[in-house]
């Protein structure tokens, strides 16, 4: 969904089975295979992720029956075994996977057909995921570069409707013609800008670990150039890797997200998308993830904005709200012995959606993001306020970067957020030369 916020403000305005049974956790190691590369002991890094979520209210993707869907995704970190994870947290219905492969991207909808490769679950080529559940892939030697465009192509079986997808890819994929036969070639039929069923891609590489960017649309990529990979968390892939790191970033933000409350169901526009409050999918969203060591945390804008607006029947947050949620949020990090690193809330004044902005809730901002700057209950602090705000009018995004909405930044204030990050804010690998 690529018209994002300003989309959503102006909505409101105007057969065999490879599981059937309730599978497991996927573990951290993979087995030893024919032409495996790398030990059995080699820990699971997360090169790609997005969060699950339910689909706007009446706006579930179709799919017919043989109807291949190919997803197109971007790796941060690269590695020579792949997994790959698929989700129906949100469906009531199975998911019959009927055949499934992960290839290089060419172009467009097209693959390298040299490296294309078939995924298995528990060694068949069908898998059933259970409403509720999610089903991880077995590992395949693949030899996927970082930064590469990796298309997963699967093919279902029966009619489905897509009730757990990520809305707002900022990626175009594709839905093919009918098929009788997987083998053949892809035709693509209609474009999608959602991620249907699919949860996360992991790799297998020795030296490498997993960073969490967690948050609402400000991590998701809302204001960011679509099909250019210029999310926040996309260059801060850059930048950890930039010297030689091996370091996947999951992308875990989801678009209208909140800390403190769930997706106002009571609103006919949203009902469920926006998620489960932050606070209450932490912990799960990160169990999902192999060896995760260090989670940047940016969310908190929607709790203040929704009052009054998407929200209309929500009381105002107050500052002590949001930071004792945030110290909740960090002290399960921390439980997990994973390092928590806080981001401000950067300004918003002057956005489009009518009283998401007024003086009481900049007040509000002002103290929460004066506290975190001095918290200890991070282990360190993006200050996104501060990098992003016009000096001259802090309450508002520097005009170069602003996306244009006055709420999100654009492609130039992501990149600037990440070149301001410190390099060792997260633990990192050692750096692997030649």
């Amino acid at each position: 969904m690529r018209g994002s916020f300003r989309v959503l403000a102006a909505a409101l305005l105007i057969t065999l089975c490879a599981c059937a049974r309730t599978p497991a956790p996927p573990s951290d190691t993979a087995p030893e295979g024919p032409g495996s590369l790398l030990p059995r002991s080699t820990p699971w890094t997360t090169t790609w992720a997005s969060a699950p979520q339910p689909p706007l209210p009446g706006k579930a993707e179709k799919i017919a029956n043989a109807q291949p869907i190919r997803l197109i995704v971007r790796t941060s970190v690269g590695g020579e075994r792949v997994r790959v994870r698929f989700s129906n947290l949100y469906g009531n219905r199975e998911i019959h996977i009927n055949a499934a492969h992960i290839a290089l991207r060419s172009r467009g909808p097209d693959i390298d057909p040299a490296t294309e490769r078939d995924l298995t679950f528990i060694t068949a080529p069908t898998a059933i995921v259970l409403p509720g559940h999610e089903l991880t892939s077995d590992a395949v030697d693949f030899a996927l570069p970082a930064f590469a465009d990796l298309a997963i192509t699967f093919w279902l079986t029966g009619e489905h409707e897509a009730s757990t997808t990520h809305v707002l890819a900022q990626q175009t994929s594709y839905v093919g013609a009918l098929q009788g036969d997987t083998g053949t070639a892809f035709k693509a039929t209609r474009t999608l800008d959602s991620w249907p069923f699919l949860a996360s891609v992991d790799v297998q590489m020795l030296g490498s670990t997993t960073v969490a960017v967690f948050g609402d649309s400000t991590v998701d990529g809302d204001g960011s150039t679509a099909d250019a990979n210029r999310r926040w968390p996309d260059f801060l892939a850059r930048r950890f890797n930039s010297d030689g790191a091996r370091v996947g970033v999951a992308n875990l933000g989801l678009i209208g997200n909140r800390l403190l409350r769930d997706s106002p169901a009571q609103s006919s526009d949203f009902g469920d998308t926006l998620g489960r409050a932050g606070i209450d999918r932490f912990e799960s969203d990160l169990e999902r993830l192999p060896q995760v060591r260090c989670v940047i945390l940016r969310i908190g804008v929607n709790d203040l904005g929704f009052p009054g607006t998407f929200a209309p029947n929500d009381p105002p947050v107050t500052a002590a709200d949001l930071i004792d949620g945030f110290r909740r949020t960090a002290a399960t990090a921390h439980a997990k012995g994973v390092r928590v690193i806080g981001t401000t809330i950067a300004p918003f004044e002057g956005t489009a959606i009518e009283g998401f902005y007024n003086a009481a809730k900049e007040k509000v901002r002002t103290e929460v993001n004066a506290w975190m700057r001095s918290a200890r209950d991070f282990d360190g602090v993006i200050d996104a306020d501060a990098i992003l705000r016009d000096p001259a009018q802090p309450t508002k995004l520097l005009a170069a970067f602003d996306s244009g909405d006055h709420l999100h930044a654009g492609d130039a204030g992501n990149e600037r957020l990440a070149a301001e990050t410190p390099m060792d804010i997260c633990p990192r690998p050692a750096v692997v030369h030649g």
